[in-house]
């Protein structure tokens, strides 16, 4: 029933700053205890995870990314943003916006929705 939607530009500048907003829509991103997330993928790489946001607007970031990034939330347009500073051509990825649920029952995190991605280009 969750639909996520990524939207942003698609090609920038190295040095220049990127935002991208993940519109959710059939479900709260306040309502049940999820973690509003980022993931990457580079290509010829897996998955990158970047960093995440919770219902209360708690946030965690990748460790090599931390500098360079920040998430927020605007909760009346149920929406989520990542902005990624200072870009160089290794940033050029497909930028997804998932869902991520605590299972229990495995100790892990399940990311069952996903936006279809959007491709971020960082070129001179």
């Amino acid at each position: 029933q969750v639909q996520l939607q990524e939207s942003g530009p698609g090609l920038v500048k190295p040095s220049q700053t990127v935002s991208l907003t993940c519109t959710v829509s059939g479900g709260s991103i306040t309502n049940n205890y999820y973690y509003w997330t980022w993931i990457r993928q580079s290509p010829g790489k897996g998955l990158d995870w970047m960093g995440a946001i919770d219902l209360n607007g708690d946030t965690v970031y990748s460790p090599s990314l931390k500098s360079r990034t920040s998430i927020w939330r605007d909760t009346s347009k149920n929406q989520f943003t990542l902005q990624l500073r200072d870009v160089t051509p290794e940033d050029t990825a497909v930028y997804f916006c998932a869902r991520g649920r605590f299972r229990r029952q495995w100790s892990s995190v399940y990311f069952g929705s996903w936006g279809q991605g959007t491709q971020v280009t960082v070129s001179s």
